[in-house]
């Protein structure tokens, strides 16, 4: 399976990543691949749980991220 990963600066160094397909999915690095490595692992204890859980485990569809610009206010 693959998941869209979302990786957004920290304010207090280093990177934190998002799986929009599994809520609640979330790591933290110090560097990209950091962060990368240590996302794969929270993706794999997410799906792990969710299964224990009996849960469904969500698949991607078709994520699509874009930017809007606008006018300060």
């Amino acid at each position: 399976m693959e998941y869209t990963v979302v990786m957004h600066p920290a304010e207090e160094g280093g990177y934190w990543a998002e799986i929009p397909a599994l809520p609640g999915c979330y790591s933290q690095g110090e560097t990209l691949d950091e962060v990368m490595e240590n996302v794969k692992e929270a993706v794999e204890s997410h799906i792990d749980a969710l299964k224990q859980d009996n849960q469904v485990v969500p698949v991607e569809r078709g994520l699509m991220i874009g930017k809007v610009e606008v006018l300060a206010a």
